[in-house]
């Protein structure tokens, strides 16, 4: 995960190998995968996070991201989540069009998450 994390992040936004063996070791982890492309997630009590998510760049535009985010959405409710949330970059255009199409809607916004870019926080009703 952390190879295919490098291809497709970078600077702070980019985890090694031991934030993932780290973050793989906590309550309520759950990893959703498909061919080039991976979301980590954590259900607590009934709400989901989307910690990561990555599809390889030479996948991406194949809909393996928007199948990855539905299996994410499907095993957050069987882990008793009824409502998800993850933040993004505001200026990923690419990653807020997918969300968006998948019906995530934005809750808030964190001023300077990214270093100098803001994320914003997004929702969705599971």
């Amino acid at each position: 995960m952390a190879a295919l994390h490098g291809l497709c992040f970078s600077g702070t936004a980019c985890w090694p190998a031991e934030a993932f063996a780290r973050t793989l070791e906590g309550r309520g982890i759950f990893v959703v995968e498909a061919a080039g492309g991976f979301a980590l997630g954590r259900a607590v009590a009934d709400e989901a996070e989307l910690l990561t998510f990555a599809v390889h760049p030479d996948r991406r535009r194949l809909g393996i991201g928007r199948d990855l985010l539905e299996r994410f959405e499907a095993a957050a409710r069987d882990r008793g989540a009824v409502s998800a949330y993850l933040e993004v970059a505001a200026d990923n255009d690419a990653a807020r069009a997918l969300y968006a199409g998948a019906g995530w809607d934005v809750a808030g916004r964190r001023a300077g998450y990214y270093g100098a870019g803001d994320a914003l926080i997004l929702r969705k009703a599971l």
